[in-house]
């Protein structure tokens, strides 16, 4: 073994194989003081970190740290940093909707809920969601998240995403899940209240200009 010398500040060391180790427990340090500044219950992706060092050692500190537990890995290059709730004696999980906001965060691309989904987020529906779907201005793709869990991104026409109510969005698609002539009185009041709470009818007038004809003339009843 033939060994290197490597300058650091304030001290001079000599080693072979200890190099690799030193540069490791560098990399795993400052992935470390990074997640511990940003808070528990956080999400990381890998290239959050890419700064700290070359790829290959990035990886190998995220192993480390998820083996001591101190990051849990979600699926492949996404981790959180864990809370643990002293009253449910657990961890608080992100839900598939966090997870998948965070990744549309990260790629800068538009996403909305559909199907169980959405029908879930406006207190249509009380069925466990295993298998979220959104529809995305982004590439396709489907992430399993562990557990039998899982996200779907589906790729979709520009027009489908250009609302400018993120609300607005998600009501024409939980609608849209229903289907034409499949829409209770109930289920049109359960929608009703967060529109009419949230948004203006100015809002809503511009928003559904998008909507199929059939959505549309639900929504002017709400307004």
């Amino acid at each position: 073994l033939i060994a290197t010398s490597f300058y650091f500040p304030k001290f001079c060391v000599s080693f072979g194989n200890f190099r690799i180790e030193f540069i490791m427990q560098s990399v795993e340090n400052k992935i470390y003081k990074k997640i511990k500044y940003g808070g528990k219950g956080k999400i990381y992706f890998s290239n959050d970190f890419v700064k700290y060092g070359p790829p290959e050692s990035i990886t190998k500190a995220l192993t480390t740290l998820n083996k001591k537990e101190i990051l849990l890995r979600l699926t492949r290059g996404i981790y959180l940093y864990p809370r643990f709730s002293e009253l449910l004696n657990q961890i608080l999980y992100p839900s598939l909707d966090t997870i998948a906001k965070e990744i549309a965060k990260r790629d800068k691309t538009r996403i909305v809920p559909t199907g169980v989904q959405a029908l879930n987020m406006l207190g249509l529906s009380t069925q466990v969601v295993v298998n979220a779907v959104y529809l995305t201005d982004g590439s396709p793709r489907r992430i399993k998240i562990g557990g039998g869990k899982g996200i779907l991104f589906i790729h979709t026409a520009p027009k489908n995403l250009a609302y400018k109510s993120d609300l607005i969005m998600l009501v024409v698609s939980a609608l849209k899940e229903i289907g034409e002539g499949n829409v209770s009185s109930k289920e049109i009041e359960i929608i009703k209240a967060p529109l009419t709470k949230y948004e203006t009818k100015e809002s809503i007038l511009r928003d559904i200009e998008l909507a199929p004809v059939w959505v549309r003339k639900i929504l002017l009843t709400m307004i």
